[in-house]
């Protein structure tokens, strides 16, 4: 099968393509510069330079790989500070390529008689309606407002999930809401922006630490969005481990593994100020997403079942 990656080279791309090779499809990534394509050929990938803000650009990219499969993995995530009150700011270039350049690729996908479209959405905690029991499936509703200080994050979460499983969309639209990812690289490792606020104690758990987030290991990730390249109903799913958590569970237990002291603890009253009223509901009342769908539609399961196995030897 024939199978476009956008975004190829990028933290998920580059774990699925080694897959997608070894089992013998012809994969093409999308890279916005030629020293990608060198990155992906070694993979045994075929590279195809593209901006992906420039629907030309990818227009031509897509036609180029005639691909049966397109998989939307564009984010620019390399850069986030954990500051809770500029999460827009933070994720202001994400959230343009959550609209802009999924409707290119939409575009794309159509002209070139694209069959699947899979994507890359959210599922960790924020996004869903922070009301009834802590642990969410699909059919829950996202919140209507997150906070001021990502409304036009959830806009752009909106606006991608809704472009890709739309009847009009004309493909088999297939979105992964990821969970917060773990592992090299990312922000829960000892040098990313989590972990590295929990070795320097700068990271409390705020009021009771009720708020519950859903985790999910990269290469888990990776081996979620190949099975939905390759078989699944259309529709959403989350991709999250089997343990959804409060934060007063799972902040202290990574604080130990990346060599931190054991969390403060804060009231909420006095973080909110500091990390603002978004800030205070993802430590107190997002809700955490169940993967009942994905292990029975996908036949997928985490190989890193819980977090707890996760973060002592899978962090990096």
């Amino acid at each position: 099968m024939r199978i476009f990656i956008a975004g190829g080279t990028g933290a998920v791309g580059t774990r699925m393509v080694p897959l997608l090779v070894a089992a013998g499809h012809q994969v093409y990534g999308s890279t916005r510069h030629d020293a990608g394509c060198e990155r992906l050929a070694a993979m045994g990938a075929n590279g195809v330079v593209m901006d992906p803000l420039d629907a030309d650009s990818v227009r031509v990219a897509v036609a180029v790989a005639k691909p049966e499969v397109v998989v939307h993995q564009l984010t620019a995530l390399g850069s986030l500070s954990g500051n809770l009150k500029k999460w827009d700011e933070e994720f202001a270039v994400t959230n343009r390529l959550r609209t802009e350049a999924t409707d290119h690729l939409m575009a794309a996908a159509r002209a070139n008689g694209v069959r699947r479209v899979v994507a890359q959405s959210f599922g960790g905690g924020w996004t869903l309606e922070r009301t009834g029991g802590w642990v969410k499936d699909e059919t829950a509703p996202l919140i209507a407002d997150p906070g001021k200080e990502a409304r036009a994050t959830l806009a752009a979460i909106r606006h991608l999930e809704e472009a890709v499983t739309a009847p009009e969309a004309g493909v088999e639209g297939l979105v992964l809401r990821y969970g917060n990812f773990y592992g090299p690289g990312n922000a829960t490792s000892r040098e990313g922006a989590i972990g590295e606020l929990l070795r320097k104690g700068r990271m409390p758990v705020v009021g009771g630490g009720t708020g519950v987030w859903s985790f999910v290991h990269i290469d888990d990730v990776a081996s979620a969005t190949v099975a939905a390249i390759e078989r699944g109903a259309p529709g959403i799913y989350n991709i999250v481990d089997d343990e959804p958590a409060p934060v007063n569970q799972w902040m202290p237990h990574l604080a130990e593994q990346v060599g931190g002291r054991t969390p403060m603890r804060l009231p909420a009253w006095l973080a909110r100020p500091m990390i603002g009223e978004f800030g205070v509901a993802v430590m107190t009342s997002v809700r955490g997403s169940s993967n009942a769908k994905a292990k029975q539609e996908l036949g997928w399961s985490p190989s890193y079942a819980t977090w707890r196995d996760g973060f002592r030897t899978g962090i990096g």
